[in-house]
């Protein structure tokens, strides 16, 4: 089978019913329940069958014959019929809807396992919203249709073809009867369930369109406020809405002039039938307690059919559910772990090799990221990367931390080629400290402790104080324990920062990589960060991505960057000494005569 990666997530159209058969590897573990749950749905449907004879015994023997001992009889058979329906139901009800719930919690984890997993580049070419929608709505389709709706319909299957051989043997003449015309009652039901089919898929993407556009306006709600972007983004989300309402609407009217459409028909030739039958009975050719018997199975038989178009419908939305979130679990990573991955050193160095490294995005496969690039920072050493924006910077990290393979070269962590490690391996030796840091919304005790799950209290703490964030935690109203906002909205950015560090810390990596996490504070902020820093730095290897030259001249060696490659490296003196593109940087930020240059900076050093 052809695997989709994680570059690539197509979303073809639901055609059928078959997308619901993947959910079968999701019942396995429980098929002791799904058996009994059958059977009891079997029982239930065939008890129901039971009360057509029920009745015809009723009327002929209870009611034809004028005994009341007779009547009485059947009238306890009645009773028993009842109480066994009822008892089959509950089972299958409550089992069914235990199964439902437990094979979309069993989805729902797993697709998003295999989310977690899923490459980096996957999440540069797919809205987030898009993935939560399928995560929550779908998931809430499919537990309806697993838990109830796939139920009903096999009921409803069993009741339709177990009606008509109780039709046929009831009075074979009526059958063929009804027979006749129940290609007309399924031939507009087929038609018009084509394009139910279609609408539901189309439903569903557009739901996904609207929580992909509140993710990104939630997400950005202090820039839509800042540029009073509130009417834009209200009438933007109200035509995403309409376009979902819509589209829903035109499902719902497909399915409810199906459903009007069937039960006219199939209840129009019911009539038929018992006005045939009962000139039948006149004639003395059928009884009246079989052509009771016949009108129940009938009824039976015209309502199942009448309710399976509704609910074809519901297996349909439930297939296209079914069929998004198995396109999430097809997917597999561009960045998987080799078959038999390697060992890194058990005493780690930090020797980081680049060896003629190409690399291009593929969002952008015309322009080289990096383009043989030849570098080796040696264990311990403190490395200053500098240059104007798309000079490769950040892709050197995004490359180390293996979010992407390079198209041709090797980098090499501790003398080996990282294609050969387990990602999860290489990463643990790694920390970054990203310029705009990201803390979760939980305690400070839980923040910190995502560097090392294992890390106890005292570590916790330990870890604050080196990257002095414990005496801003402890003023807090709970300290440690306070819920610091959903992506920290109750800290400040140097507080963020110390937090992002103290995280670092108690990793404890064998390399540090650093975007520049002092461009964005005030001096006093950016003094105790560069402090943390400073103590994180030592004896450990160190890149850091520099925005502000004036921070990087104590670096052991700083390189420059520009379209991907080295164009040169040195200490800050020497490489000022030579002029060229760092001179010209750094005249742009310490030349207090050249002030109009300085937003040119910005953007360039970004």
């Amino acid at each position: 089978m052809h695997e989709k990666t994680a570059s690539t997530i197509d979303r073809p159209a639901t055609r059928n019913l078959s997308a619901l058969k993947r959910l079968l590897q999701f019942t396995r573990p429980y098929r002791g329940r799904l058996i009994v749950a059958l059977m009891a749905l079997m029982v239930a449907a065939g008890s129901v069958l039971a009360f057509g004879q029920v009745i015809r015994v009723v009327v002929d023997s209870g009611l034809g014959t004028g005994s009341a001992e007779a009547l009485n009889q059947s009238l306890v058979l009645f009773l028993g019929v009842v109480v066994l329906t009822a008892g089959a139901m509950m089972v299958r009800s409550y089992l069914l809807n235990w199964i439902g719930e437990r094979v979309v919690a069993d989805i729902r984890q797993a697709v998003f396992e295999r989310v977690l997993g899923l490459d980096v580049g996957f999440f540069e070419t797919t809205r987030s919203g898009e993935v939560i929608s399928r995560l929550t709505s779908d998931t809430a389709i499919l537990q309806v249709v697993v838990g109830s709706t796939l139920a009903m319909s096999i009921r409803t299957s069993l009741l339709v073809i177990g009606g008509v051989l109780m039709l046929a043997i009831t009075s074979p003449g009526l059958t063929g009867l009804v027979l006749v015309g129940l290609p007309f009652v399924i031939g507009p039901a087929w038609i018009m369930g084509r394009r139910v089919r279609r609408l539901s898929r189309a439903s569903q993407d557009r739901v996904a369109d609207v929580g992909a556009y509140v993710d990104e306006v939630i997400h950005g709600i202090r820039t839509v406020q800042a540029f009073c972007h509130e009417p834009v983004d209200a009438r933007r989300y109200g035509d995403q809405v309409e376009a979902a309402f819509d589209v829903a609407m035109s499902r719902s009217m497909t399915s409810a002039i199906l459903a009007g459409v069937a039960t006219l028909l199939t209840f129009g030739a019911i009539g038929v039938v018992l006005w045939i039958g009962g000139h039948q009975v006149l004639a003395g050719t059928l009884s009246g307690g079989e052509l009771s018997a016949f009108l129940f199975y009938a009824i039976v038989v015209a309502g199942a059919v009448g309710s399976l178009s509704d609910l074809i419908g519901q297996l349909l939305r439930g297939a296209g559910a079914s069929e998004r979130l198995m396109e999430l679990l097809e997917i597999r990573s561009a960045i998987q772990p080799p078959e038999s991955p390697a060992a890194l050193p058990a005493k780690p160095r930090g020797r980081i090799e680049f060896q003629e490294v190409r690399f291009r995005y593929p969002s952008r496969p015309d322009t080289p990221a990096l383009d043989e690039l030849a570098l080796v920072v040696e264990p311990g050493e403190r490395l200053a990367l500098v240059g104007p924006s798309g000079a490769g910077k950040s892709t050197l990290f995004q490359l180390l931390l293996r979010f992407y393979d390079p198209a041709s070269g090797a980098i090499l962590f501790d003398g080996v080629d990282i294609r050969r490690l387990d990602p999860r391996d290489l990463r643990r030796r790694i920390a970054l400290v990203p310029q705009d840091p990201v803390i979760f919304g939980a305690s400070a005790w839980e923040n910190i402790r995502y560097g090392l799950e294992s890390a106890t209290d005292d570590d916790v703490r330990r870890a604050a104080e080196a990257a002095h964030a414990a005496d801003f935690l402890d003023r807090l109203p709970q300290g440690f324990d306070t819920y610091l906002g959903e992506r920290g909205v109750r800290l400040s950015g140097g507080e963020r920062q110390r937090i992002a560090i103290a995280r670092t810390v108690l990793r404890n990596p064998t390399l540090l990589l650093l975007d520049e996490a002092t461009s964005a504070l005030d001096a006093e902020s950016e003094r105790l960060v560069q402090d943390a820093l400073e103590t994180l730095m030592q004896g450990r290897t160190s890149i850091v991505i520099a925005h502000r030259l004036a921070t990087v001249r104590d670096a052991d060696r700083i390189l420059v960057l520009d379209r991907g490659r080295i164009v040169a490296s040195g200490h800050h003196e020497a490489l000022m000494s030579q002029g060229g593109l760092y001179a010209r940087l750094a005249a742009l930020q310490f030349d207090p005569s050249e002030p109009a240059k300085r937003p040119e900076l910005r953007a360039v050093s970004s």
